[in-house]
């Protein structure tokens, strides 16, 4: 399907001198040529990645050049390419601030200069990508031998309380959009807010919210919400929704993790999980009162950063980047991920399950700390007995097929009256 070398050359290099530590036997040799095979003949799919973010506090990053994890950055577009990763959703992503008049006009600036950086790169880089907003092109540009873009948003606070910017969004590319962050905003309530609930789940403007998602044809991302905005969601929603970036609670505790009665009604309703790969959702983190004395020295320091210059927003992720090389968090593997695919794929069957690391985001772990890294994904997963057909479905076959269900409603719901069931 490809137009680039086999994979075998690249990626599963990577996989005999990684940090898995596999025992190579003829039977490895065996799975590691089977699952090269399956992953240059499949579509592979991250349904969430912040390189934007890293490229606003890194202008001097150029996506169309490879770099080193250990540089700061886990995306660009040569190492998508020497992974076998053929599409992904870059996150508009803006942290939650003051929900103000003038903190949502520094929300939609601030979005609006995200999306710009994802369809500059892309333009400037036509010969390693396109951008992409439906299953189609997706397969199209990935026929050329280029990388698919796809955009999502995180936070729904870029909406403000102004609902035309929805279609804003959906004009500049946008497909999805995750309601909250870390903190609750004007359309629901976070999973991690520490002040604890506000709107018991979705305001009556987030129901007005996931309505003109349904209507526009844009996935609604339940990853970061609390388990009532969840239910609302669900409950409102004509449409399957996602989680584009999530782990199982049933396997590790963690309220930005999906309990299994969520996982459930998520699928009964055609929904699709990806699996988060960020460490903090997915290990115990040891105590280390020095690190958390540095980290909230800094929080101190600099305040909301919401409110911060772009100047200062660069010197705070810098001195942030400094403190976690000296205080690096416990990784998790990528045994323990697949752990959260098994578990899922047990509870609600194979269909409703993918991949959304969050690189340059915070995830990362050992085995797959980088895009270069994605094969050790097929691999682990042929190790654990999934077939082709699964393991095409986990890439990128679910995410899809909830895609053009999305965009089935939207159309259902755009049909002139008396024109619907015809």
């Amino acid at each position: 399907m490809r137009n680039f070398p086999i994979l075998a050359r690249y990626v599963f290099p990577l996989i005999l001198t990684g940090t898995m530590g596999y025992s190579q036997t003829k039977d490895d040799e065996a799975l590691r040529r089977k699952a090269a095979k399956i992953h240059e003949k499949v579509l592979t799919l991250d349904t969430h990645g912040d390189v934007p973010t890293h490229m606003v506090s890194h202008p001097e990053f150029d996506i169309a050049h490879e770099h080193d994890a250990t540089t700061g950055s886990q995306i660009d577009f040569p190492r998508m390419k020497k992974g076998g990763l053929d599409a992904m959703f870059f996150a508009v992503y803006v942290g939650q601030g003051p929900r103000t008049p003038e903190g949502n006009a520094q929300a939609k600036e601030k979005a609006m200069k995200l999306f710009d950086l994802i369809h500059t790169s892309v333009k400037n880089n036509p010969d390693q990508a396109e951008l992409a907003t439906t299953p189609e092109d997706a397969y199209r540009i990935v026929k050329k031998g280029k990388r698919a873009i796809f955009i999502g948003i995180e936070n729904g606070w870029v909406t403000g309380r102004d609902l035309s910017l929805l279609k804003t969004c959906y004009g500049l590319g946008a497909r999805y959009v995750t309601l909250s962050h870390t903190s609750n905003n004007d359309i629901c309530d976070s999973s991690t807010d520490p002040k604890g609930p506000e709107h018991n789940g979705l305001s009556p403007f987030g129901e007005e919210v996931v309505a003109g998602m349904n209507r526009l044809g844009m996935m609604v991302d339940i990853s970061h919400t609390s388990d009532s905005t969840f239910y609302d969601a669900l409950r409102l929603s004509q449409a399957p929704l996602i989680a584009s970036h999530s782990s199982a609670r049933a396997v590790f505790d963690h309220p930005r993790n999906m309990s299994d009665d969520m996982i459930i009604a998520l699928a009964k309703k055609g929904g699709v999980i990806q699996m988060n790969m960020l460490s903090g959702y997915l290990v115990t983190q040891l105590p280390n009162a020095e690190r958390d004395a540095a980290m909230q020295t800094l929080r101190e320091k600099y305040g909301d950063p919401a409110r911060l210059s772009e100047e200062d927003q660069q010197k705070m992720y810098a001195e942030f980047r400094e403190l976690r090389k000296k205080y690096p968090a416990e990784l998790a593997t990528l045994e323990q991920v697949a752990d959260h695919i098994d578990h899922i794929v047990k509870l609600v069957g194979v269909d409703h399950v993918g991949i959304g690391a969050d690189l340059d985001g915070g995830g990362g772990v050992k085995g797959m700390n980088d895009v270069g890294e994605v094969g050790n994904i097929t691999l682990e997963l042929v190790r654990r007995g999934y077939s082709e057909k699964d393991i095409a479905k986990i890439w990128s076959g679910n995410l899809f097929r909830v895609m053009k269900e999305v965009e089935r409603v939207a159309a259902r719901l755009n049909q002139p009256v008396g024109h619907a069931g015809r």
